[in-house]
């Protein structure tokens, strides 16, 4: 079972969400997907055991091959190469990697050479398997990191997998290769409008989703009008707590500053199992 728990913007608990979740459940696993800014270690104190770099195609031109017909910059949809006068330029902070321009050579000058473009860290924290990936500043995609945390995974038990916020590429594959997605929101017009995008991405790739409402107060009839619309459940409220944000700012994990809220969780993921089984 891999949950994903996600959120179309930051700020909204997304990480008290996931931590406090996966610390309430036995024999869990912890990804902290968010590779341009992961923040959970704080929190769970890992220990790192290795390191894995994680490499990304970028393209080699054989220059004695070239005719600098310009199909390579043509193919390319990143901007990420050039083909000026006699010379083929290239980008790295443009790459995607993805490899098309070679295939686009009709003189097969191009070879995928490599660079590495993060890393991914794999440990211990608190009895869990930690997996946490960091993503090179200026880098455009961490795809491939998250592909890679995720296949670290051992294949039994339960894995949280705290995901970017937002809805660009890496959230969607983090959705895609979950079996439920956690969304978590707040009662305001932008919680709501971010939401609404996350709801989105997890119908457009298939994943059974619900909220978790964050800072719930009177406002919840905005979020509770839309989950109505689209059938999806409130499966969680936590409550506008003065108390709860002094925990954060300690990164103080909310099931260890209220133990009552370990019981809440353990509900929440009960009913997911249940969804996912139905």
């Amino acid at each position: 079972m891999i949950i994903a728990v996600a959120s179309g913007k930051g700020g909204t608990g997304k990480t008290t969400v996931a931590v406090g979740l996966a610390l309430s459940l036995p024999q869990c696993q912890f990804v902290d997907a968010d590779a341009e800014e992961p923040n959970c270690h704080l929190f769970l104190r890992p220990v790192i055991e290795r390191t894995i770099p994680v490499p990304m195609i970028l393209p080699e031109v054989d220059l004695s091959k070239c005719t600098f017909c310009g199909k390579c910059a043509e193919f390319c949809q990143f901007n990420a190469m050039a083909v000026v006068k006699q010379k083929v330029l290239i980008f790295p902070e443009l790459c995607h990697g993805c490899g098309g321009c070679i295939y686009a050579c009709p003189e097969e000058a191009i070879q995928a050479g490599q660079r590495q473009i993060g890393e991914v860290e794999v440990g211990t924290a608190r009895g869990m398997r930690f997996i946490q990936g960091r993503l090179k500043p200026a880098e455009p995609s961490a795809v491939r990191i998250v592909r890679q945390e995720i296949a670290m995974l051992e294949p039994n038990g339960v894995a949280v997998v705290d995901a970017s916020p937002g809805t660009a590429c890496a959230v969607q594959d983090t959705i895609d290769q979950a079996d439920f997605c956690l969304l978590v929101t707040e009662p305001t017009p932008f919680g709501l409008h971010d939401l609404k995008m996350a709801m989105d991405t997890a119908q457009e790739v298939g994943t059974p989703a619900g909220v978790i409402i964050n800072r719930s107060g009177p406002r919840d009839d905005l979020i509770e009008q839309e989950c109505r619309k689209r059938d999806l459940p409130i499966l969680l409220r936590i409550p506008f707590d003065r108390r709860i944000a002094e925990a954060y700012s300690r990164a103080e994990p909310i099931v260890d500053a209220f133990p009552e809220w370990r019981d809440r969780f353990q509900q929440v993921y009960a009913e997911i199992e249940r969804r996912v089984n139905q």
